[in-house]
C-alpha cells in the first residue's frame, strides 16, 4: 500500500512540474512575441518603441474609430471634429 501512494504522489509531482514548466515557457514566448510586435510596429510606424508613443498611437486610432463611427451615423460635423483630432494626434507621433 505504501508503494502505492509513493508512485501515486511521485507521478502527481511529476504531472505538476510538467504543468508548471509548460506555463513558464508559454508565457516566455508569449512576452518576446509581444515584444517583437510592439518592435515592429514602431519601427514601421518610424516611432520609438515607448509606452507613451504606443499610448499616444492608441489614443489616436481610438479618435479615428470615433470619426468613422460619428459617419456611420450621418454625423457630419462631429466626423470631421473627430477625424481632425485623431490626424493631428498621430501626426504628432509619425513625422
Amino acid at each position: 500500500m505504501q508503494e502505492f501512494f509513493g508512485w501515486l504522489g511521485e507521478t502527481l509531482g511529476d504531472l505538476i512540474r510538467f504543468v508548471v514548466d509548460l506555463l513558464i515557457l508559454f508565457f516566455h514566448n508569449l512576452g518576446g512575441a509581444s515584444r517583437g510586435f510592439l518592435q515592429g510596429l514602431s519601427t514601421s510606424l518610424g516611432i520609438p518603441p515607448t509606452l507613451m508613443s504606443l499610448a499616444t498611437l492608441l489614443v489616436g486610432l481610438w479618435l479615428l474609430y470615433l470619426a468613422l463611427r460619428a459617419l456611420m451615423r450621418r454625423r457630419l460635423v462631429a466626423t470631421l471634429i473627430w477625424a481632425i483630432l485623431g490626424v493631428t494626434v498621430l501626426s504628432w507621433l509619425i513625422q
